[in-house]
């Protein structure tokens, strides 16, 4: 999983200024997605509903992310945190627990940002072995969260640990390690959360002797250096080619499944074309993203697949095919993408739905077929859009104006699912 990598940011979805030939041979071996959906257009919201396979708002406070050092960013996140609760709590689903039940090893490289307290660790999920960044990001060489905090972001099973090392080497390498623990015929579950291209905008040759100061613009996520973001990007598809590579000396390339995606839209510092919108909007760009599936001797090479999909789908699907089982009473909210790719099965019909909270905003979406209902709540303020997103995938023109029985039929959806997903805890 990458960080607000957008849409268009990587060279096998259009971006020609980078090269990035590891993710590009992943999508020639396998299957490129053309309409899949973060569930949220920012990065804690879709990793809970990654590792849960349900709608993350099915928890409760996690709508928005983490804010850095524990802080809650809108009201039920801000009630959570005064009361020890803002993060993933272990009663809910986690699909490492289920894999590892089923007799698999399970490994966490990277991103976290599910909770800082150590009742919420990776650990505490499932996951065996957990190398883990806590928070939203960290300086790429010294480790330590945005200032002022300037807190060690770095931790392994629980623990605050130092190490050296530019992040996405030292994700890279700690992935690498747990692939070469295995014995040859234990089955495993490897989450890779790479923080690339996530801000601060540091390339592997940016190293300086302390910290990012305060003041220095490289952590403001809309303001990269061109060059710096490519660099970042290319470091990420070397460490996602030397992961490939690490299966390939295993001779494990045949029995694995392999995933690629990432968490939200890019930032203003991406690329989300040929969409419109960026991480934090409900617009395609914040919320459409890459995503590679590769399963040999399953599912044919080289195929494109244009079916509107979300990242829970795949929770459902890694399940099934691990021969897991799901927790009674829990069902998962995603389907099983992989067996429908496999079995070259249509879809049903279905809807997808989209809520992101932050401070007093709150943007809401649905798409039922080709149709999409945005509703952006800014401040006091209501702007309402209609776009039909297959003959308008820009979403240049508002058809909210002459389409009203439709706005209705979506608005009524979006209302009965958020009744739905209510919860409290």
């Amino acid at each position: 999983m990458a960080d607000d990598l957008g849409y268009g940011d990587i060279a096998c979805y259009g971006n020609p200024d980078v090269q990035t030939p590891a993710i590009d041979r992943l999508a020639q071996s396998g299957v490129r997605f053309t309409s899949f959906y973060a569930n949220a257009p920012a990065c804690s919201p879709t990793r809970t509903a990654l590792l849960t396979g349900r709608y993350q708002q099915r928890v409760g406070g996690l709508e928005c992310p983490i804010g850095v050092g524990n802080v809650g960013r809108y009201d039920d996140a801000i009630r959570l945190q005064k009361i020890g609760e803002l993060g993933l709590p272990v009663k809910e689903t986690s699909i490492a627990r289920l894999l590892k039940r089923a007799g698999y090893s399970t490994g966490l490289s990277g991103k976290w940002h599910l909770g800082y307290e150590p009742k919420f660790s990776p650990n505490r999920h499932g996951f065996d072995q957990a190398f883990y960044v806590i928070g939203g990001s960290v300086d790429y060489f010294h480790h330590v969260e945005p200032p002022p905090s300037l807190l060690n972001g770095l931790y392994r099973d629980e623990e605050p640990i130092r190490q050296d090392g530019y992040v996405t080497d030292v994700i890279t390498k700690e992935a690498e390690g747990f692939i070469d623990r295995q014995p040859a015929n234990q089955p495993f579950f490897l989450y890779v959360a790479y923080t690339a291209p996530h801000s601060p905008f540091q390339g592997p040759g940016d190293l300086r002797p302390s910290p990012l100061p305060p003041g220095s613009e490289l952590w403001n996520q809309d303001e990269a250096p061109k060059d710096v973001y490519r660099a970042m990007l290319e470091c990420m598809d070397h460490g996602i080619g030397s992961v490939l590579k690490k299966l390939d000396d295993r001779q494990m390339t045949n029995d694995t499944i392999v995933l690629f995606m990432s968490d939200n839209g890019g930032t203003a510092s991406g690329r989300n074309a040929p969409f419109s919108g960026h991480k934090g909007g409900v617009f395609e760009g914040g919320i459409r993203v890459p995503c590679i599936v590769r399963w040999p001797e399953v599912l044919r090479p080289g195929l494109t697949f244009d079916e509107p999909c979300i990242t829970m789908d795949f929770s459902a699907s890694m399940v099934r095919a691990a021969g897991a089982q799901p927790e009674p009473g829990r069902a998962f909210d995603g389907i099983d993408i992989l067996k429908h790719l496999a079995e070259r099965q249509p879809i049903a019909k279905r809807s997808l739905f989209w809520r992101a909270r932050r401070a007093a905003n709150t943007r809401k979406a649905v798409r039922d077929g080709s149709l999409k209902y945005i509703a952006d709540h800014t401040g006091n303020r209501l702007n309402e859009y209609l776009f039909d997103v297959l003959q308008d995938p820009c979403e240049k023109t508002n058809l909210l104006s002459s389409r009203g029985p439709e706005v209705q039929r979506l608005k009524l959806l979006l209302k009965e699912w958020e009744e739905s997903v209510k919860t409290k805890r």
